[in-house]
């Protein structure tokens, strides 16, 4: 068994070979902790990867996974070139689960138009890759639930809806391949994913369709600006949000047909369902037995997220309408209830984001920014999901579990069960930061400025690796998406874009008292304090209500910030000096 507790060398780098060449296979240091608490998941992939090999993707050593699909595009050129449709086209859903504003499945839905023959959609269920990729049960029953309302809605186009459960990841392309050849399709559409795994699967699948036959499109659709299109003066791309927010402002202000959104498809002909008849029995999967709520949860957070793109955009106007025009000066309180809580469905693909940030913009009098507007603010979050995606096109390497900035893998990293276990059950002593947990573990989800406490006091005050909260917010939230996850961690850690240890270490009192100045939020989600009066909400133990807090069972804090504080400055000083 592992130690409670174990730090790491600040050492920095891997070994040259006996050839005095750079082995960019090495193990990082931190790799044993990585793989005994769980960062690492050896049933899906090699052992953690060195600082010096996401050096090699940085300076083009080493393909990035678009370029590997890019290249795939350009050298089957002319084999698809020369494909024409046969019997039907096909649209493969992945985290794109609506009808509206879709461009692959418009894209699919045309060719089939123009001839004359069926649209076929489609969607596989991965086990392996849910499991890899630490997606949550609640997230998995959201998804499921969504194809149920979008195969309804795609039965009133008298458009099928197949769907099956692939047990193998690696098979899923020769899969594909097999359905579209039973069903004599030449011409297969899908949404570009850009997380590693998935760009990777689409090169193959590209190669491997055009070798039989079918011509197979990857669409950007998921960003409104499609990663690659802006860059600094430099010709670079952005690792600081502020310059890149205003360069891609002043993007779609120079090219509106970004936030041209699409129709929706229209019907199928007639005989459709005579050709297809039996796929429109297709049933939604189960959820795998890693992944499956029970009844009572299923029921609280089908109340809490009712699934479809009905739901979304029902949301998405209630919100322009009623909190977008207050939203800057609303946003920070989460007892307000005052964002939008779309996440959900812009994780699903229930919503584009470019439908959002178009009709944000109308209601704002066709203004994208402004410096008292609530909805330019909004905008601006939106924007934020583009930004790290942006960045995980470029920098892969943080789809490998490493940050932006490797060299803070190498921080002196504690790994203290007791500590880590406390933070997940939200029984730190920190009033902001327990409710905050406790809310993500009954609701799947978290104010966005709870989440950048409870990410600074892992990293920061507890000294936990930055990866271990990571997991387990993905493990939780029924919004987690990879990009805005690991960019939200990468931010509270400060081992993401933009790294600022010295400014970014939170004061979870002072949070608290910032943001949650009455103690709605804490008295709401931890009943032990809700008789403490004033103040001392946020700090029990240290303004006199002691005797309250301790008879009702609320545990004292586990470390005492002001030297977690200076013990994390000190660390993060030591790695900055290793690289």
């Amino acid at each position: 068994m592992p130690p409670k507790k174990r730090t790491t060398s600040s050492s920095s780098g891997s070994p040259a070979n006996k050839r005095g060449r750079l082995d960019l296979s090495d193990p990082h240091p931190n790799a044993q902790q990585a793989e005994e608490f769980g960062i690492v998941l050896r049933d899906f992939y090699p052992p953690e990867m060195s600082n010096e090999r996401c050096a090699a993707y940085n300076n083009g050593t080493l393909e990035r996974p678009i370029g590997s699909l890019q290249k795939a595009y350009e050298e089957t050129a002319d084999t698809r070139q020369s494909i024409k449709p046969k019997n039907a086209v096909v649209h493969w859903f992945k985290t794109d689960l609506r009808l509206h504003d879709n461009r692959a499945l418009y894209m699919a839905y045309e060719i089939a138009r123009d001839n004359k023959i069926p649209l076929i959609c489609l969607y596989i269920l991965s086990p392996e890759d849910l499991t890899a990729h630490l997606t949550s049960p609640a997230r998995v029953d959201l998804t499921l639930r969504t194809l149920g309302q979008l195969k309804r809605d795609l039965g009133e186009l008298d458009i099928p809806l197949y769907m099956e459960t692939q047990d193998k990841r690696k098979d899923i392309p020769s899969r594909i391949l097999d359905l579209c050849q039973r069903w004599g399709v030449n011409n297969l559409f899908t949404n570009i994913e850009y997380e590693v795994d998935e760009l990777r699967r689409d090169a193959r699948l590209v190669r491997l369709c055009a070798d039989n036959g079918i011509k197979f499109e990857s669409v950007h659709d998921t960003c409104v600006v499609t990663p690659g299109a802006i860059h600094s003066q430099q010709g670079t791309q952005y690792a600081v949000y502020t310059p890149w927010y205003r360069t891609w402002v002043a993007f779609l202000q120079e090219n509106p047909e970004y936030l041209e959104v699409v129709e929706e498809p229209g019907s199928n002909p007639d005989d459709a369902r005579r050709h297809f008849g039996d796929l429109f029995d297709s049933q939604v999967p189960a959820a795998p037995n890693n992944k499956r709520l029970s009844d009572k949860e299923k029921a609280h957070l089908e109340q809490l997220y009712p699934a479809g793109e009905h739901e979304a955009f029902r949301r998405l106007e209630e919100f322009l309408e009623e909190k977008g025009k207050s939203y800057d000066d609303m946003r920070n309180i989460p007892a307000a209830k005052s964002t939008s809580v779309l996440s959900p469905y812009f994780a699903s693909g229930s919503l584009s984001a470019r439908t959002a940030v178009s009709m944000a913009k109308k209601v704002n009098r066709n203004r994208l920014n402004s410096n008292e507007s609530g909805y330019a603010s909004w905008i601006s979050e939106v924007a934020w999901r583009d930004f790290y995606r942006h960045v995980l096109v470029q920098w892969p390497f943080i789809c490998m579990n490493k940050c932006f900035k490797p060299e803070f893998t190498n921080l002196e990293w504690e790994y203290d069960r007791d500590q880590f276990n406390a933070w997940c059950e939200g029984k730190t002593g920190y009033p902001i930061v327990d409710a905050a947990m406790r809310q993500l573990k009954q609701d799947a989800w978290m104010h966005n400025r709870t989440r950048m406490v409870v990410s600074s006091f892992l990293s920061k005050d507890l000294l936990i690796d930055w990866r271990r909260g990571e997991r387990y917010f993905m493990e939780h939230l029924i919004d987690g998406d990879f990009a805005s996850n690991h960019g939200g961690w990468g931010f509270g850690s400060s081992t993401g874009v933009d790294p600022q240890p010295y400014f970014r270490i939170f004061n979870p009192s002072r949070q608290s008292e910032r943001f949650d100045a009455d103690g709605e939020y804490i008295r709401h989600w931890i009943p032990e304090l809700r008789d403490i009066k004033g103040s001392a909400i946020h700090e029990p133990y240290e303004r006199g209500a002691g005797a309250v807090a301790e008879k009702t069972g609320y545990p004292k804090p586990i470390v005492k910030h002001s030297e977690s504080r200076d013990r994390a400055l000190d660390r993060y000083k030591r790695a900055s000096q290793s690289k």
